[in-house]
């Protein structure tokens, strides 16, 4: 299992985008911080890091990475996953 230090994922548990990356990396077991943002203070926390609310946002040393596209193919090229 791959826990990743200074990553965050924020999330809604409703957006189908976020699914999709939650289960790349429960399929892949990648674990990190993650941030429900219906959750108080989440939301908040991600506009002030990324500028906007859209989720999936992971956030990796302070900078937002956004389209859960992108997302994936960081992981998989960061963690090696297939």
């Amino acid at each position: 299992m791959s826990y990743l230090n200074d990553h965050t994922l924020y999330y809604k548990k409703t957006c189908p985008f976020c699914v999709k990356v939650m289960r790349f990396m429960d399929a892949n077991h990648i674990t990190m911080d993650t941030r429900d943002t219906l959750q108080p203070g989440n939301e908040d926390d991600l506009v002030r890091i990324g500028g906007k609310k859209q989720v999936p946002c992971l956030v990796v040393d302070g900078r937002a990475l956004y389209e859960s596209d992108d997302i994936i193919a960081y992981l998989r090229e960061k963690t090696s996953a297939a």
